[in-house]
């Protein structure tokens, strides 16, 4: 199968692309269903976690795993090179335990509003870019998580799939740009859109 990246997908490489474990998969749109059903249940697995910490490497690794765990054989695993973004991949274990430090902080003392607090914990998620593929819609599961653990109403996202190329596609990447900038407030925004 000859894999067909949407603008701002990362790329996998060819030992990663190898990990697929569905083989009867032969296009984009068959692979991207099969993810869908995974990811459901990885999603409904992770709101029956009430007591689990989820600014922790074992819940992030973990989730990751449960949402691609039929379809990759590297699901759960941090990536083992450099992509066209994130951290060196090295570096991602110290940037996943800054992050969860920061972010246990910004609850303690209510640093943002829950909105911006889930909002810049996804972004960062994002940023640094923990596994092989999937990370955008592992990082906005993780907002989705988090934000309900803050007991406020859950992100629609645009209120579509962000998978393929889109308008709505396009706006998430414009609104995530923007916050690498600071701006979180076209994220915000976003996020709340139908």
């Amino acid at each position: 199968m000859e894999l067909q990246y949407a603008t701002g997908a990362t790329p996998l490489d060819p030992d990663e692309a190898a990990g697929l474990i569905p083989r009867h998969i032969t296009t984009q749109a068959e692979l991207n269903e099969w993810e869908q059903t995974n990811i459901l249940e990885g999603a409904q697995w992770a709101f029956k976690q009430k007591n689990s910490d989820l600014l922790d490497e074992y819940f992030v690794r973990e989730l990751h795993r449960r949402m691609f765990s039929k379809t990759w054989k590297w699901s759960g695993s941090f990536r083992l090179t450099d992509k066209n973004i994130g951290v060196d991949w090295q570096q991602i274990p110290v940037q996943l335990r800054n992050l969860f430090d920061d972010v246990k902080a910004q609850i303690e003392f209510k640093a943002y509003p829950p909105d911006e607090l889930a909002l810049r914990f996804h972004h960062r998620l994002v940023w640094i870019h923990p596994f092989a593929n999937d990370n955008g819609r592992h990082a906005r599961l993780m907002a989705d998580l988090l934000i309900a653990r803050l007991g406020v109403s859950p992100l629609s996202w645009g209120g579509q799939s962000l998978v393929g190329a889109s308008e709505k596609r396009a706006a998430y990447l414009a609104a995530l740009k923007a916050a690498d900038a600071r701006d979180y407030q076209r994220l915000m925004q976003f996020a709340r859109s139908q």
